[in-house]
């Protein structure tokens, strides 16, 4: 993919100052954007490398690390997919979503860590409680959140990638599922809506929700109380997919998910007489478009997708959750009797990885020997040198 002459660090040196000038901003937020600002460039300090069978030398600046950052998101999918490659298993995968109702999104939208952690626990309960009633067994699942759509518009929702089976309650056999889509949808929604609801009572009563703007009528309990009454006869938005196949297409299906960010820097086209240009996809349609907003509105969509400081946004369930991860994938490796050697993907799986630790990226022969290390420039910033 061809390097993308417009950033979003770019849009941020130009008009985040003003920007941070004129709006009050959340210290998490004041830091994402000076993170995205700084990355790759001397700020940050470097190393000079040089390649052992080419003698191509240059700059490689240190990145910011920063989970919202979009030049830094690539070498970490890598290196979290690699990770990943031991919890496979010889199994279809489904893709489900849960999705937040509209009003819901407007309490998350001021709420977020709350909110969040009830779709979180919602989700869970709904996925482990149903297949346990309807097919009997334990699931092991990890979900990842998205609060964007393409358009860049506030919508949470989590990606859930569950295998089609899990281990029967006395963890003796594997059983697999029969279902296309897994679970029947209804079912999930239905229950999905009743978790989430009952969470959101629960987080008004303990005065967890703050309310602002058009909801601060809702402070009154009467009011909220009514707010909620509509939400219990909606269907709200449970989308399963059709098994995507095995744990080769569940590496290529994942690294598109987890450490996606609000908006990546090959959708941005133009910066220009205080405007950006976007590339996105409307979906109701399937047609490529081109969204222009001024400057300021682009930077407020951005910021809006922000996570609160230490918060999660992948996490693991049933057999997979951290506490018990190694011992449960290794039951389940033996009842399905499958080698461990056959899940794992070859290496040319990887090629960013290897790109990401040291391998040349002109003659992708030789090793990259650092030579010189540059330590973060605190004066007047030089010319950036491309680090890419």
């Amino acid at each position: 993919m061809p390097e993308p002459t417009l950033e979003l660090a770019d849009i941020f040196r130009q008009y985040g100052p003003a920007y941070r000038q004129a709006h009050s901003l959340p210290l998490h937020q004041h830091r994402l954007m000076q993170a995205i600002e700084a990355c790759r460039t001397p700020l940050l300090g470097g190393t000079v490398e040089w390649c052992d069978h080419c003698q191509f030398t240059h700059i490689r600046y240190r990145s910011c690390r920063n989970r919202h950052c979009p030049k830094c998101q690539g070498a970490a999918r890598e290196h979290w997919l690699e990770d990943r490659r031991a919890e496979l298993l010889p199994a279809e995968y489904f893709h489900v979503v849960f999705t937040l109702p509209e009003q819901i999104a407007s309490l998350a939208f001021y709420n977020k860590e709350v909110v969040y952690g009830i779709l979180f626990r919602a989700t869970a309960q709904t996925l482990l409680a149903t297949a346990a009633e309807r097919l009997g067994v334990e699931l092991g699942f990890f979900a990842v959140l998205h609060s964007w759509g393409q358009n860049l518009h506030f919508h949470p929702h989590l990606h859930c990638v569950v295998p089609g089976g899990g281990l029967s309650p006395d963890h003796q056999h594997w059983i697999a599922a029969r279902r296309r889509f897994l679970l029947p949808v209804r079912v999930l929604s239905r229950l999905f809506r009743r978790l989430v609801l009952e969470a959101l009572r629960k987080a008004y009563t303990a005065g967890a929700l703050h309310f602002f703007g058009d909801l601060e009528s809702l402070r009154d309990p009467s009011a909220f109380a009514a707010f909620l009454v509509p939400l219990q006869q909606k269907e709200w938005v449970v989308y399963a997919k059709p098994p995507f196949g095995g744990p080769a297409r569940v590496l290529e299906y994942l690294g598109r998910y987890t450490h996606r960010v609000a908006i990546s820097n090959q959708r941005l086209l133009a910066l220009q007489d205080g405007q950006v240009s976007f590339a996105w996809t409307d979906y109701r349609d399937a047609l490529r478009k081109v969204m222009t907003v001024p400057a300021e509105e682009f930077i407020r969509l951005f910021l809006q997708h922000s996570l609160p400081s230490g918060f999660q946004r992948i996490r693991y369930y049933g057999f997979l959750a951290n506490c018990h991860r190694a011992a449960q994938l290794a039951l389940c490796r033996n009842l399905l009797a499958t080698p461990y050697s056959d899940l794992l993907p070859r290496p040319t799986d990887y090629p960013k990885l290897c790109l990401a630790t040291g391998l040349c990226p002109k003659c992708k022969i030789g090793t990259m020997v650092q030579l010189q290390v540059l330590f973060p420039c605190h004066g007047p910033v030089p010319m950036l040198v491309d680090s890419s």
